[in-house]
């Protein structure tokens, strides 16, 4: 059987034909050079070629792909498509009311949705400026904080398979599995919570949550030591992730990142205290900074960062007062006409959102600033001069959840 499209020579191989539109053999897109960045990029010098990578697992979880331009093992540059996730859940807010914002937004940080799900919960709150009672405002922290450790441990496990290392995986979900038991026992779930409500939190805490968050503190700062120790004396691990994928202060700043990757150039920009929000200015943490920007401090950094979210848990535990979990609210929630930015510091960065209210039961607007679509942008310049095989432990540095990415 013949195809009637006609049979080109390859602009990757000129040995090789392949059909016209482009098949999976050509990286290079069958249309006219939109933009003057595209121009530059699909044009190739000598010795060059063109390489996919993804969409895969290793080359974050199936929905990104990255073409690569390579001359030999090097890096010459590189082209994030994104797209592959897309599910339209800015919009799919915007056809339902306040509350159903919050099981929406759960999954577009999946693996920490306690941070997601709060996004429409602060602007709704700020919009109506109601005032959340205390005692939940502290079970929000103790949640936000417990999530953060079990994102971050991941994080660490993630960044370590992606060079080639399995031990740090398994020791990173059983941290997180552990955490998780524990949110289940609290919210019901164990994956896309659904637990912060507009006025409050979905219930208060329970005796099997606290029953297990006491037996996993007691533990909680020998595993990070131990997984830390690990990580710190593997001669590859520090050898591959030291001076990989070095970031300076200007470029993060320029592109508009947040969280690990710009703290790890110096700048300590920390939504919880640049932005105050909830009971965090009645806690003290400190903001771990690192100068040198690389891949290795992007990890060093999660590891102090666990470490304050351990010391933040300890505070709560002992200043959590009693009381309401839950404001009085109408079931019927209509909101004055009005808008608002909130943001909320994830694993990942600053989290926001921009929401505007007609005074309808539904955000008139609701529109997401997820720190990973930021964050991803650096990958080409970071990628550029690297061998093929450094890629992934950049990207993995860089900890980009696509979820947020695509919505």
């Amino acid at each position: 059987m013949t195809s009637d499209r006609e049979q080109v020579r390859s602009l990757d191989d000129p040995e090789i034909m392949v059909q016209t539109p482009a098949t999976i053999y050509d990286a290079i897109p069958p249309l006219t050079p939109r933009t003057e960045r595209e121009a530059e990029f699909y044009q190739l010098e000598d010795g060059e070629m063109f390489l996919n990578l993804g969409p895969q697992h290793p080359s974050t979880h199936g929905v990104l792909r990255v073409v690569m331009k390579i001359d030999g093992e090097r890096i010459v540059d590189v082209d994030p498509v994104l797209g592959y996730l897309h599910r339209g859940v800015e919009k799919i807010c915007e056809y339902g009311d306040w509350h159903h914002a919050i099981s929406n937004t759960d999954p577009l940080e999946y693996a920490a949705s306690m941070f997601s799900e709060a996004l429409p919960v602060l602007a709704a709150e700020q919009l109506l400026d109601l005032e959340v009672p205390r005692r939940a405002d502290y079970i929000r922290v103790l949640a936000w904080e417990l999530n953060r450790i079990s994102s971050h441990a991941l994080f660490i496990g993630w960044l370590a398979l992606d060079l080639g290392g399995l031990t740090p995986i398994l020791y990173g979900f059983a941290e997180r599995d552990e955490i998780v038991e524990m949110l289940a026992a609290l919210t019901g779930q164990k994956l896309l919570f659904n637990y912060m409500r507009i006025g409050g939190v979905n219930g208060d805490l329970n005796h099997e949550f606290l029953s297990r968050l006491g037996d996993w503190m007691s533990r909680a700062g020998e595993h990070i030591n131990g997984q830390a120790k690990l990580m710190n004396e593997n001669e590859i691990f520090v050898n591959r992730t030291k001076g990989l994928g070095v970031l300076d202060r200007e470029t993060a700043l320029g592109l508009g990142m947040s969280g690990p990757p710009l703290r790890a150039t110096g700048v300590p920009y920390d939504v919880r205290r640049a932005h105050p929000y909830s009971v965090y200015p009645e806690l003290e943490f400190d903001i771990p900074t690192r100068s040198d920007g690389d891949s290795y401090a992007r990890y060093l950094l999660h590891i102090e960062e666990i470490k304050q979210s351990l010391r933040i848990i300890d505070q709560v535990l002992h200043k959590m007062p009693d009381g309401p979990v839950m404001a009085k609210l109408p079931r019927l929630l209509r909101i004055p006409p009005n808008r608002a930015f909130a943001a909320i510091e994830s694993p990942r960065g600053q989290y926001g959102v921009y929401a505007v209210s007609d005074g309808s039961d539904q955000p008139f607007r609701f529109r997401i600033h997820d720190p990973s679509f930021f964050n991803l942008q650096a990958v080409g310049s970071l990628s550029e001069g690297q061998v093929l095989a450094d890629i992934m432990a950049i990207m993995a540095s860089l900890d980009p959840i696509m979820g947020g990415i695509d919505k």
